[in-house]
């Protein structure tokens, strides 16, 4: 087989389509097998090498790859030429390139790192072995080239000496001529400098390779062997773990891939973790980074230049070019190890400790330097140094030498050893010596150094302050270029393990000890180590966050210098030569002024490009960044948060910010002084700053802490915050309840000013975040400098900006924090972080255990010695002691040196001797320096001590002073000042004696930075009582001096020089410290700096005054500030100017002052700020010249934008001329019309044109109707022209006067007399009849004519048109007329066209869908607009809008819109439902208080009987007995039945409302009304339906209202239950008999809620049930029942009205009677010829049933009758007795019920045949005769005497009249005009006809009751169960108000009672169905009614 053959048949052996399938596998793997040897398997492999997934997925699924192994592992290459040819460079190559393709997700951490390492190693050592197999090497040569740079000559002597080793050197240099020494450096090795040098080089590599291909590969076949060794990418191709990935990779489609399950996250994952390159595994190797050689020239001995040594040699450099070649030499001659007694000299004494060394320079200068002994490169040895403190005269070399090497001592033996070790070479040359590292020996102890202040002073400098930097190539071309750089210096040990720390890290250490300059330094190693990487890998993303942008800004200038001076190794002499003449000075501008856009950071954190890392920035920036990405500006919510969290472009955003200055003067004096009068004691003692440790615990814990990241809100519920253990913030332990009521105050005022703060923003962006992917791509590296001032809640959101769980860096210290609102510790800090961890780490594939990141202590202080450092940690100390959890506990701190004690002041007793201790006895000439400060505890006392001292010097508050160091501190009256008292203070000498009891005040951490902030000198002035504590605290510790009136010491007060005062005050200006800032400027005479100071602190005052002053105030402030800054900018240059102008410029902005505005920022080269505010302005000329003039500078958006305005104004206006043209033609400016639509300017122009209609259309597509109709008048063209201006009029009108808009308030809008106006103008013949009604009924609504709405109304009925019948309507009812004096005719009247106006509303609000029927056109009718989306607007003004507004709980339903509200459809239906329903309510409520106060519905019954009543306004109804009649009966109870239907559309729209007394007040009215209490006014016998309107529907109702009244009734709860009950069951039974047994006996009043009054005690029998038998007289016991329950009533004297208990009386009495004569005796006809009222016959059960009666019940019956007659006439012992509505039983009242009695008993008598019963009665008629009293008649008097004469009662009267009793009974009635009489006369008997008596004639008995009145009958019958129940239901009121035809044959058919069967009923609430049909229909009346 042929090559070419072969490698067919490989290819498709091999292909992808074959592997996928598993015969195809099996074959491929077959194949393998047979080759075998190395001849057939090495080609083999090759093949499959070009195709690394395929490789890999052979080698992951083959079993046999030891032969494979074995073969490569034999055939490895052995010198460097053979290896880029061989098979194991392009296995190498193409395997560690394959699974870089692998799902990171997918590998453990540390495999991931050595992928990237070993990779690395691969791709660089293929060109070092290349490099190496080409190198040359020459001989010795000639060095006389050496050291000629910058014309320094060479040392002849010296080269001699080092002839062998410059050989070396020399090979080196010229191999670096001929290669590219990166290579080496990349892969972290140095250029060989000998070809033996090379050789073991290339030996080393290979070896390294061959190793790696080893653990690659043979180790993969191993791994199954226990004892293997260790194994790397082979075996992850064979790990079963990545048998998917890899399949993936080879086919994409497969579904056993890896990644086809996500995991469930809190956060969704963002895509920069998969997608984009990783740089942290290849950057950690970075300690070559940091490390620096000698410059070029220079020998082994590393030389280590100080700060003051480096200030020496550029002070040389710049004086005299010949002594700087001297030095040089001299360090030049020092590095190559050349020693000598002239260079090599000791300096201090030999019993000085370490050696301090000397060397001669010139005859007056010497080089003073030490061998040091400091760790190497590698960190694995140490290695000797040179190290040069500076250069000195003869002079200066004082005892400060000797105090150093004793000093230097102190590190013990090994390390003294090791500094005077030398290694002398055989030609004197001595090189310096390594050593293996040891551990730190304990520091020794020793006498304190006898040394002046000055020297302790100098001491320190040397040994702390100073920086050592190495004379590198990058340090020489600085001094070359006299530029004044920073170099990277040497870090201590322990700084240096923090930088070389490979993971995550939190360093802890108090101010001054090194926590930055550890992150700047690992920052600049990595980015170093990124630069020199040979590895083409992306570059490292870091950011540096901090709170304070002076910190941020800072380190990145630092940063910046550092890469500067990096860079200047690599100059060329041309380059150094142009940067001698550099020199920048800083800017005096507020860094927080400069806009966003000229900070070369992109506004957006996903536009960061790799340009812009390392990144120096705050938290705050960095949370703008995020924000602008994640927060949709679309959105409402979201938009609203941008806008005030993060628009930088507002001036004004700074006021919306929370800040501790804010939240002081804007929030803390507003809140109750009730709360926080109690916290005052307990902070005045906690700190200087109470206001500061509420924001602290506010927004620190409630809001800011890890546990409020579980509420939804956002913040601590009430309960969580007081549970929280006293270690979180425990000054406010016991007071935390106060805290949250204050709390909840600020929630309630931060809201309404519409301010955030910190917690705000950051739960802001984390709930955006929880919903989205983290924006742009993530960091590598996070560094947190001041991590204590951030929120807790604010690490999550830095822990999701970094992608690598090993590159956070959180530094800080929790004694120091300078943010308010951040209550913190580090151990929170460090549990947060794990759990984040821990949780990110569960849902990743990998699950790789998670680890604590190491945490160190950085406890040496570089700033302070250790008098100061020792004193201020003792009050760490105390605060750990009495408070241990407050801050986080670490080492000890500690300084280099020693120094002098803190100097305490005590028994000065004035302040001129304070004076005279400061500035000595000439206190006129001499003030503070510029390096001291005086330090109080607040405000009140800087004020007080400048009025005391005058202006000695800088005093500032200990806050005021954070972040500041001076040289001396005056720490003034600090205890005297504090607001507790001495004894509280003393408790702190609990620190003395050992005890452990915590003072009752908290610690303050303002303390500790008062006595730390100072480097040289701490003085403490305090004579009060309150300081004796601390003061022997400190001096049991030693740890102070004192200082007592009398001691000589010198003043405290050093002169400055104006250069250090200007630095000072810039450092201040920099610290918006501006007033001392000023004192410093005006003693350096630099007054332009003053003046911009000025401008600062006025700019900071206005600031102050936003939400405390008025608004003009603050605008003037702001004024002034920015008339300021305008002076600065007028004397200024550069960026400082445009800095002061734009600064002006945004102070005018926020004074008010627009124009100045504009005119300022143009001052400012800001032109675009400049256009846009001569736009707010309204200066649009100066806008357009602008535009004009400064084009090209202004973005085009914003160009675009404003010309645009420019445009519209211009011609929006049609008085301003543009001063430029805007327009090129005539049909550009009216196409821009109509694309702007710029509506009036069109129509200005077709007005022109006489184009009206078009005209009218533009006016009604902007929604300007009566323009529109005007328009439409105007024209002549179009034949529909009044027909769209009459349909615009009533669309305007329809939205104007919409549903209950009230005449009054619509004509206000000018639009609406307007179109009054434009109506009289309409053509009405050319209307529509409907549009001309509707236009009709506007113009009546308006001008208020009720008359014309009603008749438009019943038109509007006619045509179906019920929203506008329902508009008229309710303008007539819009206030209801007082009904109370109405006549019947006028209630009748008006109730009925109410009754009409209440269906119209039920009606609407039970439509199921109001917003779509278009016959109903409720939109019209509430003014509502459609929308798109199936919503609709409610505008403004309206009904419905004015109802949400109004009732809050319908606020739900629609959402805030510009124009009103918004509603869905539903929503919005419910919306009309609601209100039409509480209209509905309101109206028949009123109706219904007016029906009950009006005297119509009462009748008075003394005017009824005597013609006349006493009662003083009687509010009962004067009805002469002449107009009493059947039709005047039924027109009474007709208007009860209306206001009866009218209240049941009430309680059906409102079935909750509690209607049950309304009913039963209402029903007693109905049975008043029905069964008067004297039978001249009427009963049951008149009632005619047919005069009664909806009569039926009406009783329909009365049926359900009694049914509910049963069972509502509660003996308890009513106190007037009997007659409530004998009234209801009374109409239960006249209405409903066939259902009524059957719901009341289901009632709670029988069967559970029992009267114990009507137990009969005999018994025990429930007389209720008696009364209900006898009403029903269904059973033959129904008289007797009814008897006793009467007789029981009257016995026990039970609470019963008079008028219903006759009724009742009536009732047992016509049964009687009835049932007495239906059983005849012989020879007579049932019932023939008796003679009754005619009501006491129209009830059919009365003649159904047999009933028993027995004489002695009937006797006992008229025994009780005859006892109430005397009652009555004696009015004794009738206090149970009792009349409805408030009425008093009077004497006329008391003899108008003994007549109804005694009419009743002469009719009993006159139709009975027991003589028992007669003589009864007559006994009764007979003692009322005698008892009557002369002159003063009774009502019954004369039916009385006429019963007496006709019956013959009394001796010698003459013979009784058989029919005596029911003559006088007539003759009673004859005399009244008045009989209800009825004689029964059967169609078989004879009878007599008796005159005014009415004769029925009858065949059966039970014919009578519907004989005598149908209609009542029919209440019975036809009101049947299963007949529809009432339901409100809309229909016109055109129907006759009479009852129609059909219902009148139907009540005048029904020929006898049904058949009495029981239906069962269930329980029917007064909750009527509204889907049930009935025939309640306005009638006709309603039509008479507005006629």
């Amino acid at each position: 087989m042929t090559n070419s053959s072969s490698s067919t048949h490989m290819m498709e052996l091999f292909s992808t389509n074959r592997l996928a399938d598993e015969t195809g596998l099996r074959a491929a793997l077959c194949h393998l097998d047979a080759l075998g040897g190395r001849s057939g398997l090495q080609p083999a492999i090759e093949h499959l090498l070009s195709f690394p997934h395929v490789f890999a997925y052979i080698v992951s699924v083959w079993d046999r790859s030891a032969e494979m192994v074995s073969q490569i592992m034999v055939d490895f290459p052995k010198d460097a030429q053979e290896y880029h040819s061989s098979l194991a460079r392009k296995m190498l190559d193409t395997v560690s390139v394959h699974v870089l393709t692998l799902p990171i997700e997918s590998l453990a951490r540390e495999v991931a790192k050595d992928i990237g390492r070993y990779r690395a190693f691969i791709e660089g050592a293929s060109p070092v072995l290349c490099a190496l197999s080409t190198m040359k090497f020459a001989d010795v040569k000639s060095l006389e080239n050496d050291f000629d740079l910058f014309g320094v000559e060479p040392d002849v002597r010296f080269v001699n000496m080092q002839a062998s080793r410059a050989m070396r050197k020399r090979d080196c240099q010229n191999a670096l001529t001929t290669i590219d020494a990166s290579l080496f450096v990349k892969l972290g090795m140095a250029v060989p400098p000998t070809s033996e040098a090379a050789t073991s080089l290339s030996t080393y590599i290979l070896a390294e390779l061959k190793k790696i291909l080893s653990v690659c590969i043979l180790t993969m076949y191993l791994s199954t062997v226990p004892d293997s060794s260790p194994k790397f990418y082979l075996s992850l191709l064979r790990s079963t773990e990545l048998v998917g990935d890899i399949k993936a990779l080879l086919f994409p489609n497969v579904e056993e891939s890896a990644k086809d399950v996500a995991p469930e996250v809190s956060f969704p994952e963002d895509a920069e973790s998969s997608t984009e390159p990783s740089a942290y595994p290849m950057v950690q190797p970075m300690k070559a980074a940091l490390y620096f050689d000698n410059a070029d020239g220079f020998g082994e001995w590393r030389i280590l230049i100080s700060s003051e040594a480096y200030k020496h040699l550029r002070e040389h450099r710049r004086a005299d070019q010949k002594i700087f070649k001297i030095i040089y030499k001299k360090m030049k001659h020092l590095s190559h190890g050349h020693f000598s007694t002239d260079n090599h000299k000791r300096l201090n004494g030999p019993d000085a400790g370490i050696p301090v060394l000397e060397a001669k320079l010139t005859k007056d200068l010497r080089l003073v330097y030490q061998i040091d002994c400091v760790p190497d490169q590698d960190g694995e040895s140490e290695r000797q140094v040179i190290k040069v403190y500076g250069i000195y005269r003869h002079s200066e070399l004082g005892r400060i030498w000797n105090a150093l090497g004793n000093h230097l001592a102190r590190r013990g033996a090994e390390y003294h050893r090791r500094c005077i070790f030398r290694t002398k070479l055989a030609d004197n040359t001595i090189l310096p010596a390594s050593f293996p590292p040891i551990e730190p020996e304990p520091e020794l102890l020793a006498s304190p150094l006898d040394l002046s202040g000055e020297d302790k002073v100098h001491l320190h400098s040397l040994l702390v302050l100073e920086k050592y930097v190495t004379f590198s190539q990058a340090f020489l071309h600085s001094l070359v270029a006299k530029q004044d750089v920073h170099h990277v210096f040497m870090l201590s040990p322990q700084e240096q393990k923090v930088v070389e720390c490979t993971t995550s890290c939190y360093v802890l250490g108090r101010s001054g000890t090194g926590k930055t300059t550890t992150m700047l330094f690992k920052i600049l190693g990595i980015q170093r180590a990124w630069e020199s990487s040979a590895i083409d890998m992306p570059k490292p993303r870091q950011i540096f966050v901090t709170k304070s942008k002076m910190l941020a800004t800072k380190v990145e200038e630092y940063f910046t210098k550092l890469l500067e001076s990096l860079a200047m190794a690599g100059y060329t002499l041309h380059e150094i030569a142009k940067l001698r003449a550099q020199s920048i000075a800083d800017d005096l501008i507020d860094s927080d002024d400069v806009p966003e856009s000229q900070m070369n950071v992109p506004t957006r954190y996903s536009q960061l490009e790799d340009k812009h890392f390392p990144l120096f920035v705050t938290f705050d920036r960095l949370a703008k960044m995020i924000a602008a990405d994640i927060f949709n500006m679309d959105d409402p919510e979201t938009r609203r948060s941008a806008e005030l969290f993060f628009n930088t472009n507002d001036v004004e955003a700074h006021d919306s910010f929370v800040t501790y200055d804010v939240f002081k003067t804007q929030y803390w004096p507003h809140f109750p002084q009730g709360l926080t009068k109690n916290l005052t004691s307990l902070w005045a003692s906690a700190s200087p700053y109470p206001t500061k440790q509420f924001l602290n615990d506010l927004t620190g814990i409630i809001k800011g802490s890890e546990q409020a990241l579980g509420f939804p809100d956002g913040f601590l519920d009430r309960l969580s915050y007081l549970c929280l253990p006293c270690r979180s913030n425990p000054i406010f332990a016991n007071q935390r309840g106060t805290l949250y009521d204050i709390f909840e105050i600020y929630k309630k005022f931060k809201k309404q000013k519409r301010h955030f703060d910190v917690a705000d923003r950051t739960r802001a962006i984390l709930k955006v975040l929880q919903n989205q992917k983290f924006p742009g791509q993530q960091v590598d590296y996070l560094y947190v400098d001041e991590a204590q001032d951030n929120l807790l809640i604010d690490a999550l959101v830095l822990r999701r900006l970094c992608r690598n769980s090993d590159g956070l860096f959180w530094a800080g210290d929790t004694a120091q924090t300078i943010s308010a609102g951040s209550s913190f510790r580090f151990d929170d800090l460090k549990a947060f972080v794990y759990r984040m961890e821990r949780q990110s780490n569960s849902i990743t594939p990998t699950r790789a255990p998670v680890h604590q990141p190491p945490m160190f202590q950085l406890a040496t202080n570089y700033r302070s010695h250790n008098g100061i450092v020792n004193c201020a940690h003792s009050v760490i100390k105390l605060i750990m002691k009495f408070w241990p959890n407050a801050i986080d506990h670490l080492q000890p701190e500690k300084g280099v040196v020693d120094g002098v004690e803190p100097l305490f002041f005590t028994d000065l007793n004035n302040d001129s001797h304070c004076k005279r201790f400061l500035v000595g006895e000439s206190a006129s000439n001499l003030e503070l320096g510029a390096r001291q400060c005086i330090l109080v505890r607040n405000e009140t006392a800087v004020k007080k001590l400048k009025e005391q001292l005058g202006n000695i010097g800088m005093i500032m508050t200990l806050y005021d002073s954070k972040g500041l160091e001076f040289d001396d501190v005056l720490l003034y009256n600090f205890f005297g000042d504090s607001a507790i008292d001495a004894p509280r203070w003393r408790i702190v000498l609990n620190g003395v004696q050992g005890q452990g009891c915590a003072p009752d005040f908290y610690r303050d951490e303002t303390r500790y930075a008062g006595i730390c902030s100072e480097r040289k000198n701490v003085w403490i002035f305090d004579t009060s009582d309150k300081s004796v504590a601390m003061r022997d605290f400190w001096k049991s510790q030693n740890l102070i001096r004192t200082c007592a009136r009398g001691t000589d010491i010198p003043p405290l007060a050093v002169s400055s020089t104006p250069e250090e005062w200007a630095s000072s005050g810039r450092s201040l200006f920099l610290h918006k410290r501006y007033s001392q800032a000023i004192h410093c400027f005006q003693r350096a005479s630099l007054f332009r700096e003053v003046k911009v100071c000025e401008a600062y602190l006025l700019r900071e005052a206005a600031r102050s005054s936003v939400g405390v002053a008025l608004l003009n105030v603050q605008q003037k402030a702001f004024t002034a500030a920015a008339d300021a800054f305008a002076d600065c900018g007028a004397t200024a240059m550069g960026n400082e100017r445009r800095q002061y102008y734009r600064t002006s410029a945004d102070c005018y902005v926020r004074g008010g002052q627009d124009l100045k505005a504009a005119n300022t920022y143009l001052k400012a080269e800001e032109f675009e700020l400049a256009a846009k505010r001569y736009r707010k302005a309204g200066s649009f000329n100066r806008t357009l010249c602008v535009l004009t003039d400064h084009r090209t500078m202004i973005p085009e958006k914003t160009a675009t934008e404003l010309w645009m305005v420019c445009r519209l104004h211009y011609c929006g206006r049609s008085n301003d001329q543009a001063p430029v043209p805007l327009f090129s033609s005539f049909d550009e400016e009216l196409e821009f019309l109509e694309e702007y639509d710029l509506d009036y300017a069109r129509v200005s122009l077709l007005e022109s044109h006489s184009r009206y209609y078009e005209v009218a259309e533009i006016h009604l597509s902007e929604n300007r109707p009566m323009e529109a109709v005007q328009a439409f008048l105007k024209d002549n063209r179009n034949i529909d022209s009044a027909t769209r201006a009459a349909d615009a009029l009533l669309e305007s009108m329809w939205r104007k006067c919409s549903f209950r808009i009230t005449p009054k308030a619509a004509v206000v809008d000018d639009s609406v007399r307007q179109a009054i106006a434009l109506a009289d103008q309409l053509q009405m013949k050319k209307l529509e009849p409907m549009t001309r009604d509707l236009v009709l009924m506007f113009q009546s609504i308006l001008r208020e004519d009720h008359e014309s709405l009603k008749k438009l109304a019943l038109a509007f009925q006619e045509h179906d048109h019920d929203t506008a019948a329902l508009h008229c309507l309710d303008h007539i009812f819009t206030r209801v007329a007082d009904i109370r004096p109405f006549q019947l005719h006028e209630m009748a009247s008006f109730l009925e066209m109410f009754h009409t106006y209440a269906q119209l509303l039920y009606h609407i609000s039970t439509l199921p869908d109001p917003l779509g029927r278009r016959e109903c056109d409720v939109q019209k009718l509430f003014s509502i607009v459609p929308l798109p989306g199936n919503e609709f607007l409610i505008p403004s003004g309206t009904f419905l809008h004015d109802n949400v507004a109004r009732i809050p709980q319908n606020n739900y339903l629609v959402s805030v819109h510009q124009f009103g509200y918004t509603a869905s459809r539903r929503n919005a239906t419910e919306l009309i439902h609601r209100s039409i329903r509480t209209v509905l309510k309101d109206k028949v409520l009123a109706v219904d208080e007016m029906c009950c106060g009006a005297p119509i519905f009462l009748r008075c019954l003394s005017f009824v009987a005597s013609g006349s009543c006493q009662r003083d306004r009687c509010p009962q109804k004067h009805v002469a007995i002449s107009n009493l009649d059947r039709v005047q009966y039924n027109a009474h109870v007709a208007i009860h039945m209306q206001l009866i239907l009218i209240l049941q559309l009430l309680y059906s729209a409102h079935p909750t409302t509690k209607q049950w007394e309304s009913m039963r007040d209402w029903l007693e009215h109905l049975y008043e009304a029905l069964t008067p209490p004297l039978f001249i006014q009427g009963s049951f016998a008149d009632l005619d339906l047919t005069l009664i309107p909806h009569g039926l529907t009406g009783l329909r109702v009365v049926k359900n209202w009694i049914r509910e009244s049963f069972y509502s009734l509660n003996p308890s709860q009513s106190p007037h239950f009997l007659t409530t009950l004998m009234r209801i069951t009374s109409l239960s039974f006249a209405f409903d008999r066939n259902n009524a047994p059957t719901y009341i006996s289901q009632a709670e009043c029988l069967t559970r809620n029992i009267s114990v009054k009507l137990l009969r005690k005999s018994d025990n029998r429930y007389l209720v049930k008696d009364m209900l038998n006898s009403y029903r007289g269904a059973t033959q016991s129904s008289i007797s029942s009814g008897i006793l329950y009467l007789l029981h009533v009257l016995d026990n004297r039970l609470r019963v009205n008079l008028s219903v208990l006759c009724d009742c009386i009536e009732d047992i009495l016509s049964s009687f009677i009835i049932n007495h004569r239906m059983d005849p005796a012989p020879n007579e006809l049932p019932l023939h010829g008796v003679v009754l009222p005619s009501n006491w016959l129209i009830f059919p059960h009365k003649f159904s049933v047999k009933k028993c009666i027995e004489p002695g019940p009937v006797g006992s019956l008229l025994d009780a009758i005859e006892n109430l007659i005397e009652m009555l006439r004696v009015d004794g012992g009738m206090d149970f007795l009792w009349l409805a509505h408030v009425t008093s039983v009077t004497p006329l009242l008391r003899n108008i019920f003994i007549f109804r009695l005694c009419r009743a008993l002469c009719l009993v008598a006159h139709n009975t045949r027991y003589p028992m019963v007669k003589r009864k009665v007559n006994s009764i008629v007979l003692q009322l005769h005698k008892n009557n009293r002369p002159g003063r008649p009774a009502y019954y008097r004369k039916l009385v005497d006429d019963v007496v004469e006709h019956i013959a009662l009394l001796p010698g009267r003459g013979m009784p009249r058989l029919d005596g009793y029911l003559q006088a009974v007539l003759d009673f009635d004859i005399n009244n005009a008045a009989s209800d009489l009825v004689k029964l006369v059967h169609k078989t008997g004879q009878s007599t006809q008796i005159s005014s008596v009415r004769q029925l004639f009858y065949e059966k008995a039970s014919e009578i009751p519907y004989l005598l009145s149908s209609h009542t009958v029919a209440a019975q019958s036809a009101l049947r169960v299963e007949a529809a129940p009432f339901v409100p239901r809309m229909r016109g009121f055109k129907d006759d108000v009479e009852i129609r035809q059909a219902e009148k044959e139907n009540l005048e058919s029904i020929p006898q009672e049904s058949d009495g069967e029981e239906v069962e009923e269930k329980e029917v609430s007064v909750v009527i169905d509204s889907e049930a049909t009935d025939d309640m229909d306005i009638t006709e009346s309603g039509r008479r009614c507005f006629a």
